[in-house]
């Protein structure tokens, strides 16, 4: 069975799915080609907000943008084959395709899209092949796809934003996230994520590293040791964590398998996760027929993802007739803007160093003078000199947000979220949120739109001894009004006890509890803890 289409693209997660909207729309004939049985890719394993801007679909949670795409696609007249995958490219272009485990067809195109995406790094270490070591997207998979815990006693390794959220995202299930293990002397995601997790009680062990996974059947212990300078565990400080798995996140390099075979030229950049096919500006590789996009073209977040698959879709309706390249080009433009957006700060200075050195702009890199690079943040660190933090007057007054964000990340839901325009973060997109504490009344909008979690509100005029703080809560079961819980501090340790006074209507899925804390305490409580039909934790 053969197929003609104008585009075929391959890869049904957000690069793949976005192409599939700009062109489909515009007329052309789009067959999308996925190995897993729904489309979606990653977008589905995605239960957290996502950062950036409206644009960028900024506090919305990756399942829900995945179910919007995929309908858009299909409403622009995109058609998928799922459980289906591509076997290789050849001259035409042409793939073929085995659809169904059960037949081989030959799918003759026009142009190419492969948005194949990445897979993850692995680290080699004595035992790392005992059942329970998996890597972290598998654990993300079995969770929240197949809804299945990976393990009770988790211990991950790779503190970069996929460890981090990807531990986050365990506990929500239930499970005991022991340690994140990081060989790097500091944290390599998002601050907000770590805190996050910090509050919860995940001890975060930077220069430090796996050493020996234990069992016989399957892992049922991790040795942990500190390393030096020259990443060799120093003898003595070995630490041993009873686990029944362990999670590796340790990176991503981009799937190349197609473009290799297709004849693409393959180009190794470390700053875009190792081999990478060669492309212009226009998403087009050394092949005029085969474009490419998402982190096949470069790893990175899946909004920059979107961004590259609309170009490339863009792109091939230029080449195709189906646009002028007038309007081609004004659409690109406005699209790398969007890009650029995402990629400034401290955390998208790599990834801009390695686009600037892939299409021969490396005069044009530039390194980061941030004051608030990622380095600089310390889990559990008390921020009370952030833009977002008020005064001690303003906190006496009554009702206010408290905003802990101490990095310069792309985002601004809570922005966007306040009615009273009381925060700020402007241009650029990476400004840190700066609090007008007149104009805030403590509302706790803000709480819930914040994707980092990083807000709470603080009423330390309630009484004459007690304050009403308000905490974003993501977890079930929810405490109700009139349990007793543990106010921990930055670290998740409790440092009092309080009551819940009352909690809001889940807001995407974001909870506000507010309980009563010691007055004395407010600088140092972040986070509650509960445990439903027992004593709080």
């Amino acid at each position: 069975m053969n197929r003609s289409v104008d585009v075929a693209i391959v890869g049904a997660g957000p690069a793949g799915i976005c192409a599939a909207i700009e062109t489909a729309r515009r007329g052309a004939r789009v067959l999308v080609i996925d190995e897993n049985h729904t489309p979606g890719g990653q977008l589905f394993k995605q239960i957290h907000k996502f950062f950036g801007s409206a644009r960028h679909r900024a506090g919305v949670r990756g399942i829900e943008i995945g179910r919007e795409l995929v309908d858009s696609a299909v409403k622009a007249g995109a058609e998928f084959l799922t459980d289906s995958a591509a076997l290789g490219v050849f001259p035409g272009p042409r793939l073929a395709v085995n659809v169904g485990n059960e037949e081989a067809i030959a799918v003759s195109a026009k142009r190419i899209l492969l948005a194949t995406g990445a897979t993850e790094n692995a680290v080699s270490f004595p035992g790392w092949t005992l059942p329970g070591v998996m890597g972290a997207g598998a654990a993300q998979t079995m969770l929240n796809v197949n809804r299945v815990l990976p393990g009770n006693r988790i211990l991950m390794i790779g503190s970069g934003n996929v460890g981090l959220v990807v531990s986050y995202q365990l506990l929500q299930g239930g499970a005991a996230v022991l340690a994140v293990i990081e060989a790097a002397p500091r944290v390599g995601g998002y601050a907000v994520h770590a805190n996050k997790i910090a509050r919860a009680g995940v001890e975060i062990l930077t220069s430090h590293v796996v050493t020996e996974a234990r069992g016989v059947d399957r892992v049922t212990s991790a040795q942990v040791a500190k390393v030096d300078d020259r990443w060799t565990p120093i003898k003595g400080t070995e630490r041993e964590f009873e686990v029944d798995a362990i999670c590796i996140a340790t990176g991503l390099n981009a799937m190349t398998e197609l473009a290799r075979m297709a004849g693409c030229r393959i180009v190794h950049l470390r700053e875009l996760g190792g081999y990478t096919p060669w492309h212009d500006r226009r998403m087009c590789t050394s092949l005029p027929e085969i474009y490419v996009a998402g982190d096949a073209a470069g790893v990175e977040e899946a909004s920059s993802a979107m961004e590259k698959g609309r170009i490339a879709g863009i792109s091939i309706l230029e080449d195709l007739g189906f646009i002028a390249p007038c309007d081609a080009q004004t659409e690109r433009d406005d699209l790398w803007k969007s890009l650029e957006a995402l990629r400034q700060g401290p955390f998208g200075n790599t990834v801009r160093r390695g686009y600037d050195r892939l299409f021969g702009d490396e005069s044009r890199c530039s390194s980061c003078t941030s004051a608030h690079r990622g380095e600089d943040f310390m889990v559990g660190s008390a921020p009370r000199k952030a833009p977002g933090y008020p005064s001690d007057t303003r906190l006496a007054k009554g009702p206010v947000a408290v905003i802990e964000c101490t990095q310069e990340i792309p985002c601004n839901p809570c922005e966007s979220a306040c009615a009273r325009h009381a925060i700020t973060v402007g241009d650029p997109i990476t400004s840190l949120p700066r609090l007008d504490e007149d104009k805030c009344n403590g509302c706790g909008r803000c709480i819930a739109y914040c994707s980092g979690l990083a807000i709470i509100t603080i009423d330390a005029a309630y009484s004459d001894t007690e304050a009403l703080m308000g905490f974003p809560y993501e977890f079930l079961p929810c405490p109700n009004k009139g349990d007793e819980v543990s106010l921990v501090d930055r670290l998740g340790k409790p440092i009092a006890r309080g009551r819940v006074m009352r909690v809001t209507k889940p807001m995407d899925g974001t909870r506000v509890v507010y309980a009563v804390a010691p007055k004395e305490l407010i600088h140092d409580i972040r986070g509650i803890k509960w445990q439903a039909g027992g004593e709080s934790q």
